[in-house]
């Protein structure tokens, strides 16, 4: 429901503003092309001002209260929020509800930005690892159904109720219902098993392992998982944030597995994808569509379409192809269908229909497909991944106040390209999507089907020559040179010698912990990896 909002957000605004109802209310309509750019602009950029600072500010609020809470914080927020936004303007001038509009964005989209910063940690730490991708990227999943719901709410409203302040309001009044689904059904989940190993409430993470496992709290299933957990973060517990951060440099090794979500965010945000989710109606227009009802009803297609696909995405790709093999052929397939649609919108300035306007229209849904097999998701169950366990929370926020700020700058510039560069808008995110899939290629391990712990093995040595051996052709390049397998640096890998006291201690402990229950193990017959998450 968190991320269901968050699609609604982005779907919503861009359509309305696309509304003549609204744009009379505002003065929108009286300014000039440019002027009527940037206004559109601010009005769409500024909920992700505020989610920028929501995210940013959420690995504090996370690390001492814990994921659950301050997600339920987040819902209060929004909420409060869109009640604003529905009601700016009632009883005062145009020009002071735009005051409030840009208020309630605002205010709404650090709930926001606290909810997207979260949802994807929370998710990845409590989630079996055997689904963990599809779990993780289920939150795109919903983006997209929230995506597509707020596309066909204003397409109707468009139809069904006459130009007036109501054709505009009930589409964001109609945004609150899964802000409420979310107060009601988050008070039933788990806190993160591994926050509350970090803050060292032992019972309670047993009892949450046993809650995601269906499973009693001494099973051996969870005996093991919890120390696992807490062998991970043994010196480690009630870091504080600022410790954290520093942490985040304290080797080359760490620092690349704290970068790579942010650096997957950023990509992610340059594919184009939010400039035709915040904008579908100008640029449908720009393809040749003419009256409101078509671009509405064009843009609402689209959502369908990534709605459709991200399903497909999660049930048969996201775990079979691999996080790599998918943000590949994702970033090579989108950035193709973005240079069409650029050469198109060269080609053809006139905006007149002519056989080309529906190739293009379909390599606009197309690029949907593609981003959705790639890009959609993926860039956000591979950063939950890499990041070392201790360090999660202040990396995803970091991630997710990255993801915010380009987010920002792309609601931003977009309209303002396509009033100046036109058709090399498109040419821009093509070529970035281009690098994007470059850099996974050379640079970007796969981490499909390893344990959270285990995944740091993967960036220890041989970053590069393993990153070619995981990507498609890739052993062209590397020749006879291999990486060293997990298991040689699992071998190798053990607690320092010199450890102080009090790690040595829970290093005792740990083994006293689990010694009966791993015997268990070793002296049966092959079974499956008991580890739960």
């Amino acid at each position: 429901m968190g991320f269901v909002r968050f699609g609604w957000e982005i779907g919503l605004i861009g359509s309305v503003l696309a509304l003549p109802s609204f744009q009379e209310y505002f003065g929108l309509s009286s300014e000039s092309a440019s002027a009527r750019a940037s206004l559109s602009a601010n009005i769409a950029s500024v909920l992700q001002g505020g989610g920028f600072f929501g995210a940013l500010f959420s690995s504090y609020f996370a690390s001492r209260f814990g994921r659950k809470p301050v997600l339920l914080a987040s819902g209060v927020i929004y909420l409060i929020g869109s009640i604003i936004q529905s009601t700016a303007g009632i009883g005062t001038s145009p020009a002071v509800g735009l005051k409030v509009l840009y208020f309630s964005r605002f205010f709404g989209g650090v709930g926001v930005g606290l909810t997207s910063a979260l949802v994807p940690t929370y998710v990845s730490e409590c989630a079996p690892r055997a689904i963990r991708g599809r779990c993780t990227g289920s939150i795109e999943v919903a983006v997209q159904l929230g995506n597509m719901l707020g596309f066909w709410v204003n397409y109707s409203v468009s139809l069904n109720i006459s130009p007036g302040q109501m054709q505009w309001r009930l589409p964001i009044i109609a945004q609150i219902v899964p802000g409420a689904l979310l107060l009601f059904f988050m008070p039933f989940q788990p806190e993160s098993p591994r926050w509350l190993v970090e803050r060292g409430r032992y019972e309670e993470a047993a009892a949450a392992l046993a809650y995601i496992a269906r499973k009693d709290r001494d099973d051996d299933a969870v005996v093991l998982t919890l120390s696992k957990i807490r062998a991970d973060f043994i010196g480690k517990h009630r870091l504080p944030l600022l410790t954290q951060f520093r942490k985040m440099g304290e080797s080359k090794i760490i620092f690349l597995r704290c970068i790579i979500p942010s650096l997957a965010t950023f990509f992610q945000q340059w594919s184009g994808t939010n400039a035709i989710n915040y904008y579908a109606p100008e640029i449908f227009a720009g393809l040749g569509f003419s009256s409101t009802s078509s671009t509405l009803f064009a843009t609402g297609i689209y959502g369908v379409i990534n709605f459709v696909m991200s399903w497909v995405t999660l049930a048969f790709v996201i775990e079979s192809w691999g996080r790599k093999r998918s943000l590949i052929y994702g970033g090579l397939a989108q950035g193709l269908m973005m240079l069409w649609i650029g050469g198109y919108a060269g080609a053809h300035p006139n905006h007149g229909i002519v056989p080309g306007t529906y190739v293009s229209i379909v390599a606009t849904y197309l690029f949907g497909v593609f981003f959705c097999i790639g890009w959609g998701f993926t860039p956000v169950v591979l950063g939950s991944e890499v990041v070392p366990g201790h360090l999660r929370t202040a990396a995803m926020s970091l991630a997710t106040a990255t993801t915010w700020l380009f987010t920002y700058v792309i609601a931003q510039i977009t309209p303002i390209m396509l009033n100046r560069i036109t058709y090399g808008t498109y040419l821009v995110f093509g070529v970035a999507s281009f690098i994007m899939a470059a850099w996974v290629y050379i640079f970007i391990p796969e981490t499909t089907g390893y344990a959270l712990e285990d995944i740091k093995y993967l960036f220890e040595k041989d970053i590069i020559v393993r990153s070619l051996e995981d990507a498609p052709g890739g052993r062209i390049f590397v020749g006879k040179r291999r990486a060293v397998s997990m298991e040689e640096l699992k071998a190798v890998d053990a607690p320092p010698t010199n450890s102080p006291k009090d790690i040595s201690e829970e290093l005792r402990l740990e083994e006293a912990f689990t010694q009966g229950h791993s015997l268990r193990f070793s002296n049966s017959q092959k079974r499956e990896d008991p580890l739960i998450i």
